[in-house]
């Protein structure tokens, strides 16, 4: 299908009524995404109604700093990202935003819509003075996907631990605004 007539991605704030879909997104997606990468007993594992229950019982709780954003294509919710403070910010010492997840149906990869939730969630974040993500180290096109938009791996690495199997990850970085 060209540019023309694509269908058009819709970036929204998450809704409680999203969860359970937003939940299937996640679950699908780190199954496609990680298959390889982690142990597959982990991913076997993953529940979308376990996620979705996770979604719900934390949807409208903090001080409203995280936001979650999901995106449609002709009325049905494609993807979701969540971005907020960065985590690892001891005592506000950086004041930088980070991209927590982003997920999109693996049905839909390559068709515009990571990238439209990745646009909106760093037009969010323009008042940081840059965001930051971790990444598998092994997962080229996530990599790719970053890079592509500006980001770039910033020299710090972290294990991260699956079912006590350690999985690099790589830290990201891309200036912003602020």
């Amino acid at each position: 299908m060209d540019a023309q007539h694509a269908p058009l991605t819709h970036v929204r704030p998450m809704t409680l009524a999203d969860c359970d879909r937003v939940a299937e997104i996640r679950v699908r997606g780190w199954q496609h995404a990680y298959r390889g990468l982690m142990p597959q007993a982990h991913l076997d594992r993953l529940s979308v109604a376990r996620d979705a229950e996770r979604h719900r019982a934390r949807f409208g709780q903090g001080d409203g700093a995280v936001v979650n954003l999901v995106a449609e294509r002709d009325g049905e919710v494609v993807g979701w990202a969540a971005h907020g403070p960065y985590r690892d910010d001891v005592a506000g010492r950086t004041g930088d935003a980070e991209l927590y997840a982003i997920y999109v149906d693996p049905a839909r990869t390559g068709a515009g819509v990571g990238r439209a939730l990745l646009a909106e969630a760093v037009g969010q974040c323009a008042r940081y003075p840059c965001m930051r993500l971790w990444v598998l180290r092994e997962n080229a096109p996530a990599r790719r996907f970053y890079e592509r938009a500006g980001f770039h791996a910033d020299g710090t690495e972290e294990p991260y631990d699956v079912d006590g199997v350690p999985v690099p990850e790589v830290r990201y970085t891309r200036p912003l605004g602020g």
